[in-house]
């Protein structure tokens, strides 16, 4: 007897979201705590999470070779593997192992994301994969907070009483194989046995590459797809500038111009305060999308998304001392985050509409990890060059790259 979805929507989606909190967020955090420069750490962690920009390139493979459960246990057991023997070997001289094993968990994580998604699919119908969209999508979000608050807090709860930060996040990290563990042990029980019956197995692979390379091609042939890529690339580079600095600027003393705070402050602040922002503004974003069309909607989705970085130069300048005030700066720019993105992935599912809709659209993502990944790698280099206060100055200048590809998009969109 199949279970129902609630047994295991809710966990796999978890388990989707907890590893790429923890190769973008926490890993960033602990390398930080190792002694590793602004520079050198926005560049390795945003190369360690090149898997989710080619991850579209063996999406064939996993949709060929095995089924799809066979790829989510196997690579949710990678992941375990992985977090455990960060813990093991974890020490300030074996920062290429961490590293190493980092990238394995990133590809380990997109390859989940291509079988979830795919398993979804395939063992629900029409009406309970629009049922369940917005239970999937809620505890993607609880991960995000699991992984970029309690965890967070929790290492730094730990370092309290460990008084070293190597002990600390090797503790954390044997606490968070574990749920990693259980995570996995459980969908290898209640996941469905469910395989795809259509097509035979060995004209399978070939039709798959086939249809990869016909939606790769018409990808890039499609009307407007100049100004998609480059409205994918840059609309959010302010924001992709920011994402690398915020906890070396939490982290750093005043007198280096950071704000001096620690790992719980920041855990609550930007893991927990600030993911709850995140969440109402892209709420209220989809609302207001959904009454007044993406067009109308994307010029001040675009404000939304860039204004509120004001309160980064703010900050560095004014270095204020209560958490009150910087918890609601931070509060603010993810509110105005939250409600403009979502400009951002309701146009990619605008252009990726068509025959090939669901390749098109992870193509798209693909661009919407590069967009990150190449402004994150140089805006550790910026920060060292020109100081928080400039740098942070040089992020709301960027806002002019985000109101350029916005006129350029809107040109192309009918509603």
């Amino acid at each position: 007897m199949s279970k129902s979805p609630w047994f295991w929507i809710p966990t796999l989606y978890f388990a989707e979201g907890l590893p790429y909190f923890i190769v973008n967020t926490v890993s960033l955090v602990m390398l930080k705590d190792l002694g590793v420069s602004n520079g050198k750490l926005a560049a390795l962690t945003s190369f360690i999470a090149l898997p989710w920009l080619v991850k579209p390139l063996w999406s064939p493979l996993v949709d060929t070779v095995k089924s799809k459960r066979w790829w989510i246990v196997a690579t949710q057991l990678i992941i375990t593997l992985s977090a455990l023997l960060i813990a093991l070997t974890l020490s300030k001289s074996s920062l290429i192992i961490t590293l190493s094993l980092f990238a394995i968990a990133a590809l380990s994580s997109a390859t989940h994301d291509i079988s979830a998604d795919g398993f979804y699919m395939i063992a629900l119908d029409e009406r309970h994969q629009s049922a369940f969209i917005g239970i999937r999508n809620t505890f993607y979000r609880v991960a995000m907070i699991f992984g970029q608050g309690v965890i967070i807090v929790f290492a730094g709860i730990i370092e309290k009483y460990a008084e070293s930060s190597t002990v600390a996040w090797r503790i954390t990290f044997v606490f968070t194989a574990g749920i990693l563990a259980a995570l996995t042990i459980y969908h290898n029980s209640v996941l469905p046995k469910t395989e795809e019956s259509s097509g035979s197995k060995s004209d399978k692979p070939v039709r798959s590459i086939n249809n990869f390379i016909a939606a790769f091609v018409s990808f890039f042939t499609k009307k407007g797809c100049f100004a998609a890529i480059v409205f994918m690339l840059f609309y959010r580079f302010p924001e992709a500038l920011l994402m690398k600095m915020l906890y070396p600027f939490f982290s750093d003393p005043v007198s280096a111009g950071g704000l001096g705070l620690d790992k719980e402050a920041y855990g609550i602040i930007c893991g927990t305060a600030g993911v709850a922002a995140l969440l109402v503004g892209g709420i209220f974003g989809g609302l207001y999308i959904s009454k007044h069309g993406l067009r109308k909607s994307l010029p001040l989705m675009a404000l939304s998304l860039t204004l509120p970085c004001v309160v980064y130069p703010y900050l560095a300048f004014a270095s204020p001392g209560s958490l009150w005030i910087i918890g609601t700066c931070i509060a603010t720019d993810q509110f105005g985050y939250g409600f403009g993105f979502t400009a951002y992935i309701a146009y990619m599912m605008n252009f990726s509409a068509g025959p090939f809709r669901t390749s098109h659209y992870a193509i798209c993502t693909g661009f919407m990890a590069l967009s990150a990944i190449l402004p994150g790698a140089v805006s550790g280099y910026l920060q060292e060059l020109c100081g928080y206060g400039g740098f942070f100055t040089l992020v709301v200048l960027s806002c002019t790259a985000t109101f350029a590809v916005t006129y350029l998009a809107a040109k192309n969109l009918e509603s």
